[in-house]
């Protein structure tokens, strides 16, 4: 298989969590009512872990390798303010998206990444993988959640929207791979936009609403993401 193969793969598993995590949440009844509210809550926070970890451990590590400092911080700011804008600009319409906006924005400029590591064997890229999967399936669960709660569209076109979107890591994979490979600078950028936006959706949107007063799993929750992501970090490592 190649790398090629190998990128178009796990692109394509991770962006199958979106459309799992949904319909995880379409069948998703626990009783008694405070421990089903709890367990969404937790769902939430570990996404916000994985999140975090992702951050801590691929996008700014490998951003700031192939960057200068002063463009390391420039397109770190530069993607916590585009997410800062495009968050205010739905909220101004009225929009209850925040979750389903958070999914769609960090997938792409990842699987664009992904693509260009594995294309130059990091052994980063697997990880890096497998943390865009964990962070996708409680992300589609809480995004389905929140777009049902809004009321606006049928569960079966909501469901069919997770599963385009899911078709967006593969095809963002083989860009990344072709196209990102000869552009070191270019790759850094796009990771460390990524991590500059996921950061202010995670405070933003994700932290916000995983807290529940006088109860602690979903802090637990969190701390569970970013100990997958951690341990990660140290097998590639």
């Amino acid at each position: 298989m190649t790398q090629l193969h190998l990128a178009i793969l796990c692109t394509t598993l991770a962006g199958a969590m979106i459309p799992l995590g949904a319909w995880l949440a379409v069948v998703e009844r626990i009783r008694p009512n405070w421990l089903e509210e709890e367990f969404r809550h937790s769902v939430i926070a570990f996404g916000g872990g994985v999140l975090l970890a992702a951050i801590s451990f691929v996008l700014v590590p490998e951003g700031i390798d192939k960057l200068p400092a002063t463009a390391s911080v420039a397109a770190f700011a530069a993607g916590g303010l585009a997410f800062f804008w495009l968050d205010r600009m739905i909220s101004g319409n009225g929009g209850s998206k925040a979750q389903f906006v958070a999914m769609v924005s960090d997938f792409l400029p990842e699987a664009l990444a992904l693509g260009a590591l594995f294309a130059t064997g990091d052994p980063t890229g697997p990880l890096l993988a497998a943390l865009i999967g964990l962070q996708n399936l409680p992300e589609g669960f809480n995004a389905y959640r929140e777009l049902v709660a809004g009321g606006r569209k049928s569960p079966k076109t909501i469901l069919g929207a997770f599963a385009a979107v899911a078709l967006v890591g593969p095809i963002a994979a083989v860009l990344g791979h072709v196209y990102l490979t000869s552009l070191p600078e270019l790759t850094g950028f796009v990771m460390l936009f990524a991590g500059g936006g996921i950061l202010y959706l995670i405070f933003q949107d994700i932290a916000v609403q995983a807290h529940l007063e006088r109860r602690w799993a979903p802090s637990l929750g969190a701390i569970g993401g970013y100990l997958v992501g951690l341990i990660g970090h140290l097998i590639v490592h």
